[in-house]
């Protein structure tokens, strides 16, 4: 692969739209763009400005469809190359015609996540900002969609860059003391700079437990009896009729799955079947996809019917909860009224909330939601208003991980190690650091990074 070649490649999805786009990039782009496009109206193609025209087959003259080409001339783009963008009818048969015309006439078909590694290879974004690209277009939720804008608008490149120009100094220091010491070079404690630098680097990486959850999600598995309401729950979490509810115990028979946004937080809740006992092999393999979705869940949501007393079949179904993280849901509080709910006939390890719940009446399911968001992120404060400078990605967690393992060692041993030894830890932590924006990448982290992306983008 080479960097100097013309890209293209469809950047919307597939399928039947009102618009589909073909992107090029590079310095053929507007060459092979006016080879296939033309234009309504003669005059010369002008930066940022809109055309019509048609898209023309070169050798046959047939037209392929009405288009709009739209041309940003380097480096005013995305990539800092010329780029041209063909809007066609987003049929699959306009847009794929319209993709082999450029691929034919010199463009070469865009690698996954090329346009941004361009972007960031020619200095447009850095790496953290191409990486929040893609978290931009993969965002479930309000909050995950501003936490990866936040990121894509690089504050958290000055922040790594702020840090690593403070260690840069201290570096420079000790370098200058090993590489001329029979110069009068003036002896000075760098223990408060290193501190500094550390506590920079742990205020960011105290914030990543609670963005990874904000932007990877979390799995929760509501367990119980048969017709305890489990399933009346999963609808009204995700306020829309999505599981079947009627009196009969033992309607789900199959655990279902559905992405609701809980506090902000993009949540897999997952119905269960009713586990018990049964001589039904469908019962029976519900039942045990039931206990496989609970080996996986982050959060256990335990359903139990507040107007009966907790069954040793109830308890049995709890104790499979009692290494999860749990929510004990007390339902159908309606229906018990006045009466207080029952006595639990066992104790939760791990139990974090308990909420009184009813799906008819709509209560209780406020706090519900405020106990879930509290259990997943661990009592830190959800994301409010413009608190978005989170930590997201579990690669800048790693990397921010290590330089604080190394910066430690440096403050702890600064008064006993010699200064080589303390500069091998600073630069291993500025090198750490520069993994996060890109300053020192290698070309292996770079195939691992963009191969997520789409093509097209």
């Amino acid at each position: 692969m080479t960097y100097a070649d013309t890209i293209c490649a469809i950047a919307t999805p597939s399928g039947e739209g009102g618009i589909g786009i073909i992107r090029l990039s590079g310095a053929q782009a507007l060459p092979i763009a006016t080879r296939i496009f033309q234009p309504h109206r003669a005059g010369a193609v002008r930066s940022h400005r809109v055309r019509y025209g048609h898209i023309v087959d070169p050798d046959s003259g047939a037209v392929v469809d009405e288009a709009l080409l739209t041309y940003m001339r380097a480096p005013r783009s995305f990539t800092c190359e010329d780029v041209i963008e063909l809007s066609c009818h987003g049929g699959a048969m306009p847009v794929q015609r319209t993709l082999a015309l450029a691929l034919a006439n010199g463009a070469r078909l865009a690698e996954p996540g090329e346009f941004t590694l361009r972007a960031f290879l020619n200095g447009r974004i850095d790496l953290s900002q191409a990486e929040a690209t893609l978290d931009v277009i993969r965002a479930q939720t309000s909050t995950s969609l501003a936490l990866a804008q936040a990121q894509l608008g690089g504050w958290l490149a000055q922040r790594i860059r702020s840090i690593r120009a403070d260690l840069l100094h201290s570096l420079a220091y000790l370098t200058a003391t090993l590489d001329f010491p029979d110069d009068e070079i003036e002896v000075a404690d760098i223990t408060p700079d290193l501190e500094r630098s550390l506590a920079a680097v742990q205020q960011l990486l105290a914030t990543a437990d609670q963005g990874q959850i904000y932007r990877q999600g979390a799995r929760a598995v509501i367990v119980g009896r048969p017709n305890a309401g489990k399933s009346s729950l999963l609808n009204a979490l995700l306020r829309h009729e999505r599981a079947i509810v009627t009196p009969i115990a033992g309607t789900t028979r199959d655990t279902l799955e559905e992405t609701a946004n809980i506090g902000g937080i993009p949540v897999v809740l997952i119905d269960t079947a009713g586990i018990t006992a049964s001589e039904d092999p469908v019962e029976q393999i519900g039942v045990s996809r039931s206990q496989a979705a609970l080996a996986t869940a982050d959060l256990v949501l335990l359903v139990l019917d507040s107007t009966q007393p907790v069954s040793p079949e109830a308890a049995a179904i709890a104790t499979l909860s009692f290494a999860k993280p749990t929510v004990l849901v007390w339902s159908k509080a309606d229906l018990r009224g006045a009466a207080p709910v029952p006595d639990l006939p066992f104790a939760h390890p791990h139990l974090l909330a308990t909420v009184d719940t009813s799906v008819v009446a709509s209560t209780g399911l406020d706090a519900l939601t405020a106990a879930i968001t509290q259990a997943l992120l661990g009592g830190a404060p959800a994301v409010a208003g413009g608190n978005v400078y989170l930590v997201t990605n579990p690669r800048h967690r790693d990397a921010l991980a290590r330089a604080s393992a190394r910066l430690t060692a440096a403050v702890q041993q600064w008064a006993t190690l010699p200064p080589d030894m303390i500069a091998g830890d600073l630069t291993a932590a500025l090198n750490a650091l520069g993994e996060v924006t890109g300053d020192v990448v290698g070309d292996d982290l770079l195939e691992a990074i963009f191969s997520r992306f789409c093509i097209g983008k």
